[in-house]
């Protein structure tokens, strides 16, 4: 999921972080905004989603390509 988001964000994000965290925690967060939370939402991300709501912060403009159709 990393990767896919730095390839996708080349041009707007500059690094993707991991910390360790207590257990069943999966979060995701765009300059301290929870973009997703495992527990709030019931579950992972579809890398499409994702990358949506991550756009949506950083880039609201950017074409994703046929993510988008």
């Amino acid at each position: 999921m990393a990767q896919e988001l730095l390839e996708t964000f080349v041009d707007s994000v500059e690094s993707v972080a991991i910390h360790p965290a207590e257990t069943g925690t999966f979060q995701v967060l765009v300059n301290d905004v929870v973009v997703w939370d495992r527990r709030v939402e019931n579950g992972f991300p579809q890398p499409k989603e994702l990358k949506q709501r991550i756009r949506d912060i950083i880039a609201p403009g950017k074409d994703l390509g046929h993510i988008d159709r």
